[in-house]
């Protein structure tokens, strides 16, 4: 016997996210933790357009936007003068088809808000356990930890960070590589003396590398301190050298640092695991890659891999579908993350800006064997591509296909009624797919689309949706 069907390792953004689509397609699922409550710092600030989307869908898009803003344009400083402006990317105007702007949030008030869904949804988070082992068999997984009884569940997920226990339980290893040989400090503080209009920004004197940021947290108090540190510099995360390291490379005195709320030291670098699955066993977020903060892909990659697993467990484990659907999740997110974490890198070193590639709204599966594309003269909207928002005839697409089910939108042409499971929105041809059948997937991409219904049925019973 199962003590659940999915024991989730980690409560942070990735384990929430998948612990929130489980529980809304009715899939017993415990979230484990090893701290005794959340994550208490900024670190994963930026959410992406697309991860905006994937809010949208799990019912927290109000939320996240009421506890967040707008990022702020730079602000220059030079021997305690303004320099000018400095933009970090292009400004991104939303549109019909990507209607979401980015936006800034400190990542503990966005697992809180995931945490309350979660709850909101009926599911739970048990504290305090530490995972020690993982053991698997034919029927399933046993999880140990260092204090409490030992769990079993159906399947696993390792969503327990970049040092992942989990990850060296199965025996999985991690390629990758250092992005920046220098330590960097990054600490949420309250700051006196400075406005909150601007993201201020430090740059280093002549020959230095010593760089500093503080950046207003939106819908807070606080700024985000970053910093940079030569070498062979042990980085201090005493309140009092956190004040000196401001006094040293800002016009402020280290009392203008009146709190420091939390602090962490860290070395950029990019590494891939070898495997996103072993068994009953599934790497996501930093568990599976580990990202340099440039670029903000990381916890929008992380939010990403829980949603396209999501509704994979859901399918085998409350549909019927064949479990070998699961082997799809490492097929389509080990590429998207390689994507990413060079990405990230190249941005990291100057190689490369923010810019549309970042949104990740252009991401996509169409190599994927989850993609059927059977229009006779394919569009540019394919099979394996993200799923547009739009209306057609008065109906928003996202509304559509807002939920847990398969959506099919039938544009200029007609369709059977489908299965249950699957939504049919039908309309006019539209200006961005065209014309002829659209299957959206519950993860917003495209599966399956054609002419005609010929093939529908075969496509969706993979699935287990008859």
């Amino acid at each position: 016997m199962s003590d659940t069907h999915v024991l989730i390792v980690g409560a942070g953004p990735t384990g929430l996210t998948l612990g929130i689509d489980l529980a809304r397609r009715g899939v017993p699922a415990l979230v484990v933790e090893r701290e005794e409550g959340l994550f208490p710092g900024s670190r994963g600030k930026g959410l992406q357009p697309r991860t905006m989307e994937v809010f949208d869908d799990l019912g927290v898009l109000d939320a996240v936007r009421a506890g967040g803003g707008r990022y702020p344009v730079g602000m220059l400083w030079r021997d305690g003068k303004r320099l000018g402006e400095h933009h970090l990317a292009p400004p991104v105007e939303p549109t019909e088809e990507a209607p979401y702007e980015g936006l800034m949030i400190p990542q503990w008030r966005t697992q809180r808000i995931l945490r309350d869904r979660l709850e909101e949804l009926g599911g739970k988070i048990a504290h305090g356990r530490e995972l020690t082992d993982v053991t698997q068999d034919e029927d399933g997984v046993t999880a140990h930890f260092a204090a409490g009884p030992p769990l079993r569940a159906r399947y696993l997920v390792a969503a327990d960070g970049g040092r992942s226990a989990v990850r060296r339980a199965v025996g999985t290893g991690m390629t990758g590589e250092a992005v920046d040989p220098l330590p960097m400090l990054v600490a949420d503080v309250r700051v006196s003396g400075l406005d909150r209009d601007w993201w201020h920004m430090f740059p280093p004197g002549e020959g230095r590398d010593e760089f500093l940021t503080l950046c207003p947290l939106a819908g807070t108090d606080d700024f985000q301190l970053v910093a940079r540190f030569t070498e062979d510099t042990r980085v201090d995360l005493s309140p009092d050298a956190v004040r000196q390291v401001v006094a040293a490379r800002t016009h402020l005195a280290a009392e203008d640092v009146t709190e420091v709320l939390w602090a962490s030291d860290f070395r950029p670098r990019a590494a891939l695991a070898d495997r996103f699955r072993v068994g009953r066993v599934f790497l996501a977020g930093d568990a599976a890659h580990v990202h340099s903060p440039a670029g903000g892909q990381g916890l929008n990659t992380s939010v990403q891999d829980a949603y396209n697993l999501g509704w994979k467990l859901g399918a085998v484990l409350t549909d019927g579908a064949d479990p070998s659907l699961l082997d799809s999740y490492e097929e389509e997110r080990r590429a998207v993350a390689a994507d990413m974490l060079g990405l990230s890198t190249r941005i990291h070193r100057g190689e490369a800006k923010r810019g549309g590639a970042t949104l990740q709204l252009d991401l996509g599966y169409r190599d994927s064997t989850l993609s059927a594309e059977t229009h006779a003269e394919p569009g540019p909207v394919r099979a394996g591509d993200r799923a547009p928002d739009g209306r057609v005839d008065g109906t928003r697409l996202f509304d559509a296909c807002r939920g847990p089910h398969w959506t099919l939108l039938a544009l200029g042409t007609d369709a059977p009624e489908p299965p249950t499971g699957v939504r049919l929105l039908r309309g006019s041809s539209h200006r961005t797919y065209g014309t002829g059948l659209f299957l959206v997937r519950p993860d917003g991409y495209l599966g399956w689309t054609g002419d005609t219904p010929d093939g529908l049925g075969a496509y969706l019973a993979r699935f287990g949706t008859r």
